[in-house]
């Protein structure tokens, strides 16, 4: 149950967001195994002030359309993860043309007492989920 999280400089349309939110949650379906229906994604876009995406002494050029991809979940396998990582950047560069070096993906953690879907419950602790 993966909540991801975009963020990028504004300037993009509907269209090219739902295009990337559609791959990506695919991806999520095909490496993570999570169930059909278990979409959660917020976009956040940013004035161009707002967000500083440097290449940490790795020699990347950044181009505006960079996004920053946060993914908070449950815990992963390295291989998870790794195809992950490689089958966004992939689809993406190749079915919307983004630059490989303009995907940044992170994972964060947690677990599911970490998790209360509405009413102030925790549906996985309780059973609900």
């Amino acid at each position: 149950m993966p909540l991801m999280k975009f963020d990028m400089l504004k300037g993009r349309t509907p269209e090219q967001i739902g295009a990337l939110l559609d791959i990506v949650y695919e991806v999520q379906l095909e490496t993570l195994g999570t169930p059909v229906g278990d979409r959660y994604q917020v976009v956040n876009q940013h004035e161009p002030y707002e967000i500083h995406i440097l290449d940490t002494g790795l020699g990347v050029e950044r181009s505006d359309q960079v996004v920053v991809i946060t993914v908070i979940t449950r815990p992963r396998t390295t291989a998870q993860k790794e195809a992950f990582y490689r089958r966004v950047v992939d689809r993406l560069h190749d079915e919307l043309g983004m630059r490989k070096e303009d995907v940044m993906v992170s994972m964060v953690q947690n677990t599911d007492e970490d998790w209360s879907f509405f009413g102030g419950d925790d549906q996985f602790l309780t059973g609900a989920l």
